[in-house]
């Protein structure tokens, strides 16, 4: 008796995970840095983060309209609105935050085919675009908050580079100036719990990440082997934020175990060499753009080696 198999294309073997149930999970890991900074800095961070977001929308589904080919329900664009408000100042005009999230989606992402196609995080090339096209507002972190009467223009990052002291338990707890989405580590840790817990990241990046500015800090920081300048610089600026949310991003990062080790301490250096040598305190964004840029030449190094050899 003869039997028939139906052969079909790969993949043969599907998941029920998607991408838009992997980004809904993103979005729920980022709500409690959202929440805090809404409570730390006001009403007008939650007008900017919905600016951010809403516009991020709206580009891509112009795009969409464009292309003849929707692509909103995935809910990237949602994360990337919102990564994009948790790295800008409470102050920054709401024009200023919807031309950056205009950017991110246009330019960073649907430009080069939409998600999968992009060769860098949008939200962080949508920061560096509005860092080096408004840097006054980008730097501004003067508005008053709630918790707080009023912020000065220095973030714990800019005072420690100057010399002076910073409060650790408040950078900890996130009663610090900074961008909306950066200040808590308590916040952030509680999102990067969840990623971890539902599988959606693991730790060979963050891991790689903080331990490699870790050692960095320690041999080149300046201060010598002093713990509380380490904990401040790891609690300070966008390196917590960067180094789960935004390294950990899956088409922007190696595809190989070996490299995604070696773009995480890639990651680390960078981070140091711009905090510790560069004119300004903080470096995450910039670190995790160039990172991007290598991970063509760091899969090319670490590709496994096919089995068996080629006859001549």
């Amino acid at each position: 008796m003869s039997e028939l198999y139906q052969v079909s294309s790969n993949p043969h073997v599907r998941s029920r995970t998607t991408t838009e149930s992997i980004m809904t999970l993103v979005i729920l890991s980022l709500l409690p840095a959202v929440g805090y900074g809404i409570y730390h800095f006001g009403p007008r961070a939650g007008l900017v983060l919905l600016t951010t977001t809403l516009s991020s929308v709206m580009a891509e589904a112009f795009v969409g309209l464009c292309r003849k080919k929707m692509t909103i329900n995935d809910m990237s664009a949602v994360v990337t609105g919102i990564l994009l408000g948790m790295n800008l100042p409470v102050g920054i005009p709401l024009w200023m935050a919807a031309m950056g999230a205009v950017f991110a989606i246009v330019i960073a992402k649907m430009l080069f085919g939409g998600l999968g196609q992009n060769f860098v995080n949008p939200a962080l090339a949508a920061r560096c675009f509005l860092l080096i096209s408004f840097p006054q507002q980008m730097t501004d972190f003067s508005y008053g908050t709630v918790t707080t009467d009023a912020i000065t223009g220095a973030t714990p990052l800019a005072l420690l580079k100057a010399g002076n002291n910073v409060n650790i338990t408040d950078m900890i707890i996130g009663n610090v100036g900074g961008t909306i989405g950066e200040t808590s580590v308590i916040a952030l840790a509680v999102g990067a719990c969840i990623l971890l817990l539902c599988g959606v990241i693991d730790l060979k990046i963050p891991a790689c990440y903080l331990l490699s500015f870790a050692m960095f800090t320690l041999l080149f920081g300046g201060q010598g082997f002093s713990l509380p300048f380490l904990v401040a610089q790891l609690s300070g600026g966008g390196l917590m934020l960067g180094a789960f949310f935004m390294a950990t991003d899956y088409v922007t990062r190696p595809v190989t175990v070996k490299g995604q080790y070696l773009y995480g301490i890639i990651l680390g250096i960078l981070t140091g060499v711009f905090r510790f040598f560069g004119p300004n305190a903080e470096g995450v964004s910039y670190a995790i753009l160039l990172g991007n840029l290598l991970v063509p030449l760091i899969e090319k190094v670490t590709s496994p080696t096919a089995f068996g050899w080629e006859g001549k």
